[in-house]
């Protein structure tokens, strides 16, 4: 009986957890290409635009700024100040 409700309770737990899905922009990064095609898919891997756009010549491809880019702080120590 314990283990029948132990059961019960795992595939409900299972059931009602909703899907995961991966990160599409790597924060890495401040300029990411928009593949386009069967499957489409974002590059996040460029440093400027013109790097990006150089690379997306001859490809169906768009290049934009990377919405979740998050730049390195620096210590505060290195910080500029005025």
């Amino acid at each position: 009986m314990r283990s029948a409700a132990l059961a019960l309770a795992a595939a409900g737990a299972l059931l009602a957890s909703a899907p995961v899905c991966a990160q599409t922009y790597d924060p890495s990064y401040p300029v990411c290409m928009h593949i386009y095609g069967p499957v489409g898919y974002f590059d996040c891997r460029y440093t400027s635009l013109e790097q990006c756009r150089f690379l997306a010549v001859g490809r169906a491809a768009a290049c934009d700024a990377n919405p979740y880019f998050a730049p390195k702080k620096l210590p505060r120590r290195w910080k500029r100040t005025g």
